[in-house]
């Protein structure tokens, strides 16, 4: 079984940029999203990029935002890969420069094949629960609506917290874990110890 990557996302502050680092995450992520409680400027963003060492993936995650408004991040923040979690189709995640992922809100009924399929150029999907607006809910989705044979890396999200990782990287075998509420004291806070304890439950699973 490969080492399954972790992406700790909607961070907002120094200490939590250095507490996700220090506990071995692959990747970081800055919100792009303004009505998000995650949200952050592209300069604030672009300080706590200065604080990623070689080898950590930063990511910037936007919803159906216009172009200029992604050129205008490029410009300002190192960003390595774009993370698009709207309505958006390809020729809006392409042209940028840089590699992308999609995400894919999960519920009953949804054809994740399809979906998929019309996003050739992506690469990974990142499959989140169905709530209301955009963004994380804290919520999880039944895995089981996850089809065999997906085209693109599976990079998994929504509700999932220390407790319940290592069963969902068993169960599901993703490329890569997404977490950001599962590791906060309060929304847009994370929690050192709350991300060290998400690190240990994906390398448990491992074990």
């Amino acid at each position: 079984m490969h080492r399954t990557r972790i992406k700790i996302c909607g961070l907002t502050r120094e200490e939590d940029v250095r507490a996700a680092v220090e506990a071995g995450a692959d990747a970081i992520g800055f919100v792009f999203y303004p009505p998000s409680p995650r949200f952050v400027d592209f300069e604030r963003a672009a300080e706590l990029a200065r604080l990623v060492p070689p080898f950590v993936t930063v990511v910037g995650l936007f919803v159906n935002a216009g172009w200029d408004y992604v050129e205008n991040a490029l410009k300002t923040v190192p960003l390595q890969l774009l993370q698009f979690h709207g309505d958006e189709r390809e020729e809006d995640c392409v042209g940028f420069g840089r590699p992308y992922i999609k995400a894919a809100r999960m519920r009953q009924g949804f054809d994740l094949l399809k979906y998929a399929a019309s996003f050739p150029k992506a690469q990974g999907l990142l499959l989140d629960a169905f709530v209301e607006g955009y963004g994380g809910g804290g919520e999880t989705f039944d895995w089981s609506l996850i089809p065999s044979g997906l085209p693109l890396p599976l990079i998994l999200s929504g509700g999932l917290n220390a407790g319940n990782v290592a069963e969902a990287v068993r169960r599901v075998r993703p490329w890569a874990v997404d977490v950001s509420s599962g590791v906060e004291a309060a929304k847009g806070i994370k929690d050192a110890a709350r991300i060290t304890e998400f690190v240990a439950g994906v390398q448990n699973a491992h074990g």
